[in-house]
């Protein structure tokens, strides 16, 4: 088989698309060695965390959702870690509230590590010394003060799964005990003192990966699976359900009325997300009502295809009416630091798929110098506002940005798109699968193609208890400049504040299956992310 990286590939044998291409030949090589997509994302994400360090870090989170071949639908991983369980580290918040300028003290506890030996053990079929071995190669040829650290508790892992004895799976289990229970949980703890974070011992051993069923919606044959409201996932399926009523097609690819369309849809779905979701674990989300036939009729009313709205409009699922309230939402000049995230989506050549997104949030957090894992400040996509479902509780998942999306057919994995940004993740891969779906484009051409976003919805980076200062701009549109004049003239005649934008907006990757099994990957080479195909 031939590897080749660059920003887009096809082949047979098996598919990857991530960020730097070190991860990319990463994911190749267990593909090429005869491993399935599970073992092959182990070793991208594995890769990423030195790649494309500080979009991600190893104490970092990652939801991931995994398609095995004859399933009918994907299963769920969390590896988002929760908040401290002290009662008095959450008084302390309650207090003080929650750092969002990049603090210690909002580093949750790390999900990445856990994720990706589970994963290994529920769904992969090698080992971790084999998934680490291109990672370990990155960072002895690093020259980072970290990566000698890092490279160090990655063979204390693997030594832990070596010497075990037994099985495959009980070396994996034991590598993830070493690192939530061991000696490595013995040097992160005094990391966490020496920094001032609240994590400790009993936060590191009750973490877990939790195995959950997705989110999924039917949309024109096609069914779209997310992860549930610990992350922002299912607000691309409350979008596309508002969006199954118009013509898209007819309207046109990038035409006013579709960009005016999808816009109006986010700013519904958006208002939703940041009134209702929270981790389902602690909060009551009425998920299956926003999602229902009754509510998206009622919602969908609310679109005004000549106008842009400036409201901030949450609907009320439970008592099926359009709006819970109304009123106009202000503009909000404070931004707070991100540090984004990456991505990776991988198929193979029997049929399995993953979608990942891999992020940490650094904001000036430092590596640990005894371990080299680095945390970030994930706490914050939480807040402390009384009666909120998404106000930080002990153990609570924060409702994450991070949402990878699968897209099955006749319950065969077809699509996977994961992108990083932030709030606009899901607003991106809203263009980049109705891309592909509705107006036929090659995930090359779907991933390159004109972006827009709006940010009239609340900063998910902004722990404000008043929400409504969390708003960051009524009735916004950022275009990319490579949109037609004449559509952002007319954008621009229905209301919406405009803002063209040269660069790109977002960072999408996307990987596609054809019925003969051939894999088309790409990821936009303008932010930094690379694919290939054996």
């Amino acid at each position: 088989m031939t590897m080749q990286i660059g920003w887009q590939g096809e082949g047979t044998g098996g598919a990857v698309a991530a960020g730097g291409p070190g991860s990319v030949a990463a994911g190749l090589e267990l593909l090429a060695a005869g491993g399935n997509a599970a073992d092959a994302a182990v070793a991208t994400i594995l890769a990423l965390a030195v790649t494309d360090y500080g979009l991600f870090a190893f104490g970092g989170e990652i939801p991931w959702l995994i398609h095995e071949a004859g399933a009918q639908r994907p299963q769920v991983l969390c590896g988002v870690g929760g908040a401290p369980l002290d009662p008095a580290a959450i008084a302390w918040y309650w207090e003080h509230e929650i750092p969002d300028q990049g603090n210690y003290r909002a580093m949750p506890v790390p999900g990445a590590p856990h994720l990706c030996l589970t994963a290994l053990e529920q769904f992969g079929t090698r080992t971790l010394a084999e998934c680490a071995a291109p990672a370990l190669a990155l960072l002895d040829a690093g020259d980072q003060p970290w990566h000698p650290a890092l490279a160090a508790t990655l063979r204390r892992l693997i030594e832990r799964e070596r010497t075990t004895g037994g099985s495959r799976e009980e070396g994996l289990r034991a590598a993830r005990e070493r690192f939530y229970t061991g000696d490595i949980a013995d040097d992160l703890v005094a990391w966490y003192e020496e920094t001032g974070s609240f994590l400790r011992h009993e936060d590191l051993a009750a973490h877990t990966t939790t195995l959950e069923e997705p989110v999924s919606i039917d949309y024109r044959g096609f069914t779209v699976h997310k992860c549930p409201t610990w992350t922002q996932g299912p607000v691309l399926c409350q979008t596309l359900r508002l969006l199954e009523s118009f013509d898209l097609r007819r309207l046109g690819h990038l035409s006013a009325e579709y960009v005016h369309a999808l816009t109006e849809a986010m700013k519904l779905a958006y208002a939703d997300r940041d009134e209702y979701y929270a981790d389902p674990e602690f909060a009551d989300v009425p998920l299956a009502e926003l999602l229902s036939e009754e509510y998206t009729a009622l919602r969908r009313s609310l679109i005004d295809m000549e106008a842009a709205s400036t409201e901030r409009r949450p609907g009320d699922p439970r008592g099926l009416r359009a709006l819970l309230e109304a009123g106009d939402a202000e503009a909000n000049g404070v931004r707070t630091p991100i540090s984004d995230t990456t991505t990776c989506v991988v198929a193979d050549r029997w049929g399995n798929m993953v979608a990942a997104t891999p992020s940490s949030n650094l904001v000036g957090n430092q590596p640990d110098p005894r371990t080299g894992v680095t945390g970030g400040n994930r706490l914050r996509c939480m807040n402390t506002t009384p009666g909120h479902p998404n106000r930080i509780e002990p153990g609570k998942r924060p409702r994450v940005t991070l949402t990878p999306t699968l897209i099955s057919r006749d319950g065969r994995p077809v699509l996977a798109v994961s992108v990083a940004g932030g709030d606009m993740q899901d607003q991106v891969t809203l263009s980049v699968l109705l891309g592909q779906i509705e107006f036929g484009l090659s995930p090359a051409e779907a991933v390159t193609a004109p972006r827009f976003n709006t940010e009239h919805l609340e900063n998910s980076f902004d722990s404000d208890p008043d929400r409504a200062r969390a708003f960051i701009a009524p009735a916004s549109l950022r275009v990319n400049a490579t949109v037609a004049e004449e559509v952002r003239a007319e954008l621009s005649r229905r209301g919406h504040q405009l803002t063209v934008v040269e660069g790109y907006i977002g960072m999408p990757v996307t990987l596609s299956v054809s019925s003969d099994g051939t894999m088309r990957a790409a990821g936009d080479p303008r932010a930094g992310r690379h694919a290939g195909a054996l």
